[in-house]
């Protein structure tokens, strides 16, 4: 199995390039391929089973769009092939239409999805998210879901038939919004941040099965399980604020 984080020295806002280091305690055999902002990705040659990248500061997007843009003919055929695609808080933003700034600019961005993020540098959003992974083949069932967000920005697209959880606390892809992220396929963009497969063992024994492995176990697994379920209970608890 390989596994390939995208930029971890620039995209590692709120230590979530933990996710990757809990992929590889998760399933130690597998490669584990660190591309830096100055590498070509592997999966521009190669084959490669999930793809990470993590948030990042506002002018760190525009120099990830613009490392991206030349690959995105292989991202879109990878898409179609179903390779898991993990994008983590606002590295969703860089694989929509476009990025607006409070200044009036356009950050064109890689197109993969019609959406448009609106900045609103002095104010940011601060919320837990409990939802739910709609149940399909691989789930077999719905997955709860628990995470945090902290953003500058919200992201407007028609997410309806392609989103990654459903709100249940902590709102959704922008302000009104029930439907949390953006999913393509094996595709996952949410700007949930944790890191978020160390908070849910369920969601990281889904990605890694629909990224291959047949039995996937991870890591401290009894550990990470129970408190999963502390956390769940506890967003669950009405008296606990959602917005912060």
């Amino acid at each position: 199995m390989k596994i390939e984080a995208l930029y971890t020295e620039a995209c590692n806002l709120y230590g979530d390039a933990f996710n990757v280091e809990y992929l590889r305690q998760s399933v130690p055999e597998a490669e584990i391929i660190r591309t830096p902002l100055n590498g070509t990705p592997r999966f521009m040659r190669e084959d490669v089973d999930l793809i990470y990248m993590g948030p990042m500061t506002e002018q760190m997007q525009e120099e990830v769009i613009r490392r991206l843009r030349p690959c995105m003919d292989r991202i879109r055929q990878l898409v179609a092939a179903d390779t898991v695609f993990l994008m983590t808080g606002n590295a969703l933003e860089v694989f929509g239409r476009e990025i607006d700034c409070e200044d009036g600019r356009q950050i064109r961005g890689l197109e993969l999805y019609d959406g448009c993020a609106r900045r609103q540098m002095f104010r940011r959003y601060n919320a837990l998210f409990l939802g739910q992974l709609p149940p399909d083949d691989s789930a077999g069932q719905a997955i709860d879901v628990v995470g945090f967000k902290s953003q500058f920005s919200h992201t407007w697209a028609d997410n309806e038939d392609g989103f990654c959880f459903q709100a249940l606390r902590g709102g959704g892809i922008h302000p009104g919004s029930v439907r949390e992220g953006i999913r393509i396929r094996h595709f996952f963009g949410t700007y949930l941040l944790g890191p978020l497969l160390p908070l849910n063992p369920p969601l990281t024994r889904y990605l890694l099965h629909l990224a291959g492995v047949q039995d996937p176990h991870p890591a401290f697994e009894a550990e990470a399980q129970t408190a999963y379920e502390t956390r769940l209970r506890e967003f669950r608890d009405p008296r606990r604020r959602a917005v912060m």
